[in-house]
């Protein structure tokens, strides 16, 4: 197996000798699996654009939508434009469009595509003339784009609404009014603080619990609407809570990248279904982890899983926006794209530290799929960091 040098905390260098055994990559179906599983994927960027990479994203769409179908291939759907992709984060609502125009397009190309599309108020900016309406016509256009290509919708949380909304009514009257009026019942997604400051009291408090007491309200009253809610809140409590109190018919979709396995799993109770950033960095893991529960197998499930959690609470580590930047690493350690560039130059959010450890706790996860590639560009990464071999 390939040794590397490899920084430490006490800013010393030492060996670090890979284990080896990757997981494989092996196809299935989303029907192999007994719970439904997306991939908020994200968006490769073109780093030879001639561009202001801060200010203009631009796109490599062909390695992009190879990536959707690499997704598909191993039996999970993809969750498209959501914060994974940079979405409100380096990818507007103009290039969001297009992303899902051209996915949407490759995923009528096969037979097995799972895929539903963000649909926000993004392009609205937040401010104090805002007003109620004015989020309800947002929201309005960008979940009529949505449905026009024939996609489902996930309901993004939105940041102007966290901004404008006086008290829970607020909340209410905007879901109300967007769930009464689509074609199909869609995915909610309430996304923490943690991942979006901006989003702070979102529901209309702070507390969590309070919060959750709307949001199930907003639920209950459109339940014919709702297909499922993501929450993204990094709690395992809170979301078995929230799961146990919703409408028979709406199915909990776990967005929480530090308990996922645990809460896929699932209790005497119930149990989560996914929607989860991390599984575009272990997707070959996801698939044979689900597999496995598929076939009743749940100490295999465990044991494939389990590893990938300390890579996942690695990568979603504080300040928790900045974990795509993981996520993007791992792409090009597994040869998936030629580069360690993001739209926004938002690879620059990490330290070579962080990157480090990322590599040993990958490896131990069996998700670096060719070990002296990942080695070759993990120390290509640390010479231009300055790191010596």
């Amino acid at each position: 197996m390939p040794t590397i040098n490899l920084p430490n905390p006490d800013r010393s260098i030492s060996p670090y000798t890979l284990s080896g055994d990757p997981i494989p990559f092996v196809k299935f179906k989303a029907t192999d699996f007994p719970r439904i599983a997306y991939s908020a994927a994200h968006v490769v960027a073109d780093p030879l654009a001639i561009n202001d990479p801060w200010l203009t994203p631009a796109i490599d769409w062909d390695t992009t939508l190879k990536f959707r179908h690499r997704m598909w291939d191993l039996g999970l759907g993809v969750a498209e434009a959501m914060e994974t992709a940079q979405r409100g984060m380096g990818l507007t609502w103009t290039e969001a469009q297009e992303l899902i125009r051209r996915s949407q397009a490759e995923a009528k190309t096969r037979d097995d595509s799972l895929i539903a599309y963000g649909a926000g108020t993004d392009h609205l900016a937040p401010g104090p003339d805002v007003t109620i309406d004015d989020i309800i016509r947002a929201y309005d256009e960008q979940v009529g784009f949505v449905e026009a290509q024939g996609g489902r919708v996930i309901l993004m949380a939105s940041r102007a609404l966290a901004a404008a909304a006086k008290s829970p009514d607020d909340y209410a009257r905007v879901y109300g009014h967007v769930l009464s009026s689509v074609k199909q019942p869609v995915i909610m997604h309430w996304l923490g603080e943690m991942f979006d400051p901006a989003l702070q009291g979102y529901w209309g408090d702070i507390d969590h619990d309070k919060a959750m007491d709307t949001c199930l309200d907003v639920i209950a009253a459109n339940a014919d609407k709702v297909n499922g809610i993501k929450i993204s809140l990094l709690s395992a409590e809170k979301e078995i809570n929230m799961r146990r109190r919703l409408p028979a018919n709406v199915k909990m979709y776990t967005g929480d990248d530090f308990n996922y396995a645990e809460l896929i799993a699932g209790d005497t109770e119930g149990y989560s279904h996914a929607l989860l950033g991390i599984f575009d960095a272990i997707a070959p893991a996801a698939s044979a982890g689900l597999a496995a529960l598929g076939e009743g197998n749940t100490h295999k499930f465990f044991d494939i899983l389990e590893p990938t959690v300390p890579l996942s609470r690695h990568i979603f580590a504080a300040p928790t926006r900045f974990y795509k930047t993981g996520v993007v690493f791992l792409a090009y350690l597994n040869g998936l794209q030629d580069h360690f560039q993001m739209i926004g130059g938002q690879q620059s959010t990490r330290s070579v530290q962080h990157l480090a450890e990322l590599f040993r706790l990958a490896d131990k996860a069996r998700v670096l799929a060719d070990p002296d590639l990942a080695t070759a560009r993990m120390q290509a990464v640390l010479q231009v960091n300055g790191v010596p071999a």
